[in-house]
């Protein structure tokens, strides 16, 4: 019976729109708070009666700290893999066991193509140093997956062979062709200090994180540095974290679009269980319907806010939370 849930939420899912959205929450939501043992615990601590909830904006959210201590499991199944966070020295990592790499593949590129075209137009170029450097890393899986997806024989990982990397840019953009270069923050500026080039036709796609090499900045002067430096008046931003099997992209200016199996909320900072009003700074709640097999709703320690089109942007972090790796601009 639930493995025939779960696979009719799983085909919906990769059919949402937003008028299908909050529906869908509510079946998955059902569905989770009915087999995650975890999720079902922390709503019954909260007396919260699931059959109860009839719009997702009754839906408890399960604080993300609980993904480092903790397995956060719908079913019952043999985790193919697991993602880690990265941390900084002495923190507790936060671990995602993953059901199916595969949902998390689709997911990641129809995410991605659903704002940018197809992928297989771009050449693939990626400045993850930090990332690269240790195991399990979900965004290292996504963009690994791009590259190989792109189909072109100059993408790829690079680390301190800054040149190279700026040759490979320059012969696709003799060919006409694509080119995607993103980065960790801090190795973008690094590439920035070192090779100040034209870069305004290239998609320069930050995805955070100074990782201590570098003093912290708001995505602000983080974007003036970069655009300065590579001559471009856009640099575009990636947000996403372990936790997460959907991704939000921005365009320019801080602000995100969800990709479509995603849905930003923001809560009240006093009051973690009540909902902000659209435009107004709160901490970040995610619905992340790709979460089927942990869980889809999630309460960020980041700060924000979220507008009428369901667009949003990320203006820090809360007090009591950790520094993360990924996406995070201390203000």
């Amino acid at each position: 019976m639930i493995s025939t849930v779960r696979h009719l939420l799983e085909r919906q899912l990769w059919h949402v729109k937003l008028d299908t959205f909050n529906d869908l929450a509510l079946k998955v939501f059902q569905y989770q708070a009915a087999h995650n043992p975890f999720y079902a615990k922390y709503l019954s601590l909260l007396s919260v009666d699931s059959t109860e909830v009839k719009s997702i904006n009754e839906v408890p959210f399960l604080p993300i700290q609980f993904f480092k201590d903790n397995v956060i499991q719908t079913g019952e199944w043999e985790a193919e893999t697991f993602f880690q966070s990265s941390g900084t020295t002495g923190q507790i990592p936060s671990i995602h066991h993953i059901r199916d790499l595969s949902l998390y593949r689709m997911n990641c590129i129809l995410g991605f193509e659903s704002q940018y075209g197809p992928i297989a137009d771009y050449c693939v170029l990626a400045l993850l140093p930090s990332y690269l450097e240790r195991d399990n890393s979900s965004l290292v899986y996504m963009v690994n997956e791009f590259i190989k997806l792109s189909g072109n024989d100059k993408s790829g990982f690079f680390l301190d062979n800054r040149s190279e990397l700026i040759q490979q840019i320059e012969k696709c953009k003799k060919e006409n062709r694509k080119v995607l270069l993103i980065g960790v923050s801090f190795a973008l500026l690094d590439l920035a200090e070192t090779f100040p080039v034209d870069l305004r036709n290239v998609i320069v796609m930050e995805t955070g994180g100074m990782k201590g090499r570098r003093k912290e900045l708001t995505r602000q002067e983080l974007h003036d540095q970069l655009s300065t430096a590579f001559k471009t008046s856009v640099i575009h931003s990636e947000y996403g974290m372990t936790e997460l099997l959907s991704q939000a992209y921005s365009k320019g200016n801080g602000i995100f679009k969800p990709n479509p199996t995603m849905k930003i909320l923001t809560r009240q900072i006093e009051d973690p269980l009540a909902l902000q009003a659209f435009g107004r700074t709160g901490a970040i709640n995610v619905i992340d319907l790709a979460n089927l097999d942990s869980c889809s709703f999630i309460a960020t320690d980041d700060l924000g806010k979220v507008y009428g089109d369901g667009r949003f942007e990320i203006i820090g972090r809360l007090d009591t939370s950790d520094i993360r790796g990924c996406n995070l601009m201390v203000i």
